[in-house]
Order: C-alpha cells, then structure tokens, then sequence
C-alpha cells in the first residue's frame, strides 16, 4: 500500500489531469500517479520541456478501442437505417466527442510545429501521422 499525500495542485494542472482522466476513462488520482511514476522512474531521462509533453500527450488522445467499435456499429446501423432514437443521440454525442477531440489534436499538432519551428506537414511526418482517406 501506498502513502497518502494530500497536494494543492495549480488548476491548469488539476485540469489537464481531470481532462486526460475523462479522455482515457481512469480515475484523476491514476493519472496523476502515472505521471509522477514517468517522472520519478526516468530520473536520468532527457525531460521534454512541459508545453512539448502536453501537446504530445493531446495529440495522442483518442477514443478508446470499445468505444471505437460501438461508434461503428452505430455507423453500420445508421447506414442500414435501423438505428434508434437514442442510438441516433448516442451517434451523435460520440461524433461530437471525435470532433472536438480532433480540433484539439489540430490545434496542438499545430502548437507543436510552432514551438518546434518546423511545418505541420514535417512535423505529421516526423510523428508519423497521416491524414485519413477519405472516399
């Protein structure tokens, strides 16, 4: 068992931690401890400056694969026109969440290339991401 600490943590911190904590369906508590474990095991380790870590760690976040696997089901039964009123406001609300959690994505993809001074498509390439295609 571990020891109880009681912390004042600055609000920009409380909030990005209740946010990755939303994101990633965990407990605020298990995403502070993850990353005091990522520091505190890594003492040697070349720390990204802070802002650098956090646009990573946005771009990074997504849904999780159950909840990919209920978004396209939803999809499969909107297109075969079976879909529920409440599937149809589940659909909705998940569509919502992937959009908003995209404009973020983009907004730190961005916010990263600045800082780094690079392109956005360099910076895509570099972190190999690629941009969907769409049909």
């Amino acid at each position: 068992m571990g020891e109880a600490v009681i912390l004042n943590l600055p609000e920009v911190v409380a909030a990005r931690a209740r946010q990755v904590a939303s994101q990633t369906h965990r407990r605020v508590e298990d995403v502070l401890i993850e990353w005091l474990y990522q520091d505190a095991l890594e003492p040697g380790a070349q720390a990204l400056p802070h802002t650098e870590a956090e646009l990573l760690q946005n771009i990074n976040l997504g849904l999780s694969e159950v909840q990919w696997q209920r978004y396209h089901a939803l999809v499969a039964k909107r297109r075969a026109e079976t879909l529920t009123p409440q599937e149809r406001h589940e659909l909705v609300a998940m569509s919502d969440q992937i959009e908003q959690a995209n404009a973020q994505r983009i907004e730190s993809l961005v916010e990263l290339a600045k800082l780094r001074q690079t392109s956005l498509d360099n910076l895509m390439h570099d972190l190999g991401i690629t941009a969907p295609a769409y049909v």
